[in-house]
């Protein structure tokens, strides 16, 4: 189990790195809204119509309050003057809720289309990483970053653009009025507005690097409770409960505190701008009470004044308000921006592209006989002079050469260590090579796009994943859109049908938690099938029976035999009782090919192969040990 990381950045180049990145995060944000300009320039629209409203009406209420003044005091009251001026008021606050209501529901679809662009983005990139970003990265930070990060984003965004647009152009609005009203009155009110700039830049600047650091801790907190869940049971079996609470309340406490700081400091910007706005409330009440007394002003202007001012504060204190939704939408956005770009292809230490990407006149696979995709290939597969190496200063495989012919099956045994998954994963283009070629009937493997190589090659791994559907549904994947008479046969072959049968609901029956209510063994025969169905010409069987029973294993080889006929297979295996019958038997050692041949071959040879053998069947002494060095 992996515990938190400390965080060693010092505040100031915390700051200035966030700082920089918030930046450029916050443009590419904006640039999500492209493909909704027109529903976000309605909403606009509706938001100028709405302003527009909102601050005229002050000012009717204004003159209506001197009509008012001028009745009690100069004795002329005009009654329908008045109701008139009511009248129109109520219209227009009518009319300004009309256009409310249209601008929040106008962003709120906007909103929710960039959402949808954005998980949809998430989904492709998550299917286009290479399995080495996997390796690096905890499941559950990325799962955090497809998830919280992206909800995160588009609640702040809904808001921030339902807010923002509101409170700038209120602000200019209620500006413009007042300066129409009183020139001197709207010069005091517009004193405060540099003192509320700096108070907010120097806030931002300090509580960004938090709002990253609680959205960073919010990823390693799911990313703790990830493993826990998929290793609950290892945590009961060695009574490590207390040691995973302890990790999480660590990771819990660090979430708490960063989240403390981002949120206190970033909250500080309201009250300090709510403050300034009664200061500067008090100066034009007493400025505009001078105003009429001199007869400069009316009563009913000064009313409208101060409406005015109010309507120019609040929009001011609100944007002070949201610069904590603004960080926090920030602060997501990078992680999110992060992985979308995250290379595609592998990289070495320096950084440098050490892969080459799919071929440009690579074409999409095609479907073959009975929609089989990937179309017909003979399968003969060449290993020339291959090295690779998970970082450069260490290579796991070393000038590996031989050759599969077509129909042949290859076994690929050696200790735990010794390179033998690595090898496939480099005929499946999982990683690229550092030096070297493989080739599929004559063709080199990076000459064809990654999609259409994989779809030459099937794969039944040690273990067996099943997703949340029916049986029926799990073994359809290998070849969607399969027939019913197809995914039967397919049964048939790999004996999954015999215990289908005698399940309540048969091939309806629904597989949820990894398919937990299926023994191990089934759920590899279900995995089986599948490759079956899928019918590709080029099989691989990684430890396909290592976690089963010895009469399952049994049952599991006579699937395996079946669905290796006609295909050129690769079987990686520690039980040699089930690479007996192999064409080719490659024994790996320390990432080289140090013996191949045949089973008896091997066995006369007494090598390496005779002392791995007689260790599991003659009762020798030697032990399978893993080597000091390889992976």
């Amino acid at each position: 189990m992996s515990t938190a990381t400390t965080n060693t950045t010092t505040p100031t180049t915390a700051v200035a790195g966030a700082g920089a990145g918030a930046w450029a995060a916050g443009r590419r944000l904006l640039g999500l809204l492209r493909p909704v300009k027109w529903r976000m320039l309605a909403a606009v629209g509706a938001t100028c119509a709405f302003v527009a409203l909102n601050v005229s009406a002050p000012k009717l209420l204004g003159d209506a309050t001197d009509v008012v003044v001028e009745g009690v005091f100069g004795g002329t009251f005009n009654e329908q003057q008045l109701a008139a001026l009511l009248v129109i008021v109520a219209v227009m606050y009518i009319g300004a809720s009309v256009f409310s209501w249209v601008q929040g529901a106008v962003t709120a679809l906007a909103v929710q289309r960039v959402s949808y662009g954005l998980r949809a983005a998430v989904e492709d990139k998550l299917a286009r990483l290479p399995s080495a970003h996997f390796d690096e990265q905890r499941r559950g930070d990325v799962l955090s970053r497809a998830t919280n990060d992206v909800d995160n984003i588009s609640q702040a965004m809904n808001q921030l653009l339902n807010q923002l647009i509101l409170s700038v152009l209120m602000l200019l609005g209620a500006l413009s009025m007042m300066l129409w009203l009183s020139p001197l009155l709207a010069v005091i009110a517009l004193v405060t507005v540099p003192f509320s700039t700096v108070v907010t830049v120097l806030i931002a600047r300090r509580s960004q690097a938090h709002f990253s650091e609680q959205w960073t801790t919010t990823g390693e907190l799911n990313a703790h409770l990830e493993e826990y869940i998929t290793g609950h049971e290892v945590l009961k079996a060695f009574g490590r409960q207390g040691m995973a609470t302890e990790v999480f309340t660590n990771s819990n406490d660090r979430l708490f505190r960063t989240s403390a700081r981002a949120q206190y400091v970033s909250g500080a910007v309201q009250p300090l701008l709510v403050f300034v706005s009664n200061l500067n409330y008090i100066a034009v009440a007493v400025v505009g009470a001078l105003q009429v007394t001199t007869g400069a002003m009316t009563i009913g202007g000064v009313q409208a004044f101060i409406q005015f001012s109010r309507l120019f504060s609040q929009p001011i204190g609100q944007i002070g308000g949201m610069l904590t939704l603004i960080q926090s939408c920030v602060a997501s956005a990078e992680r999110v921006f992060a992985l979308l770009d995250a290379p595609e292809i592998p990289r070495d230490g320096t950084g440098e592209d050490t892969a080459e990407a799919d071929p440009p006149d690579a074409g999409p696979a095609e479907a073959g006989p009975d929609g089989v995709t990937g179309g017909v290939t003979a399968g003969r597969v060449v290993f020339d002079a291959v090295t690779f190496g998970y970082s450069r200063d260490v290579p796991v495989v070393k000038e590996l050469s031989f050759t599969a012919e077509p129909g042949q099956t290859v076994a690929i045994v050696g200790h735990t260590g010794a390179g033998k998954t690595t090898m496939v994963n480099l005929l499946m283009r999982f990683y690229d090579l550092d030096s070297g070629r493989i080739t599929i009937d004559g063709v080199d493997i990076t000459g064809r796009s990654r999609d259409e190589l994989r779809s030459l090659i099937g794969m039944v791994l040690q273990d067996a994943w099943v997703f949340t559907g029916s049986i029926r549904e799990n073994i359809e994947y290998g070849r969607p859109g399969a027939s019913e008479a197809d995914i039967l046969e397919a049964a048939e072959a790999t004996l999954v049908d015999h215990f289908v049968r005698a399940l309540p609901d048969g091939y309806a029956t629904v597989l949820g938690n990894d398919g937990d209510t299926l023994s191990q063994g089934q759920r590899q025969l279900i995995t089986i099938a599948r490759a079956h169905l899928a019918g590709r010409s080029i099989l691989i069987l990684d430890e396909a029976t290592s976690s089963v029973d010895t009469r399952t294993e049994v049952q599991i080889r006579q699937a395996m035999q079946r669905l290796r006929r006609g295909r050129t297979s690769f079987v990686i295996a520690h039980r040699l009782s089930t690479v007996r019958d192999a064409d080719l038997i490659l024994v790996m050692d320390h990432g080289r090919i140090v013996e191949q041949g045949n089973h008896q071959q091997l066995l006369a040879a007494n090598g390496h192969y005779g002392r791995l053998y007689a260790a599991q069947f003659a009762g020798g002494e030697e032990t399978l040990r893993a080597p000091e060095s390889g992976l």
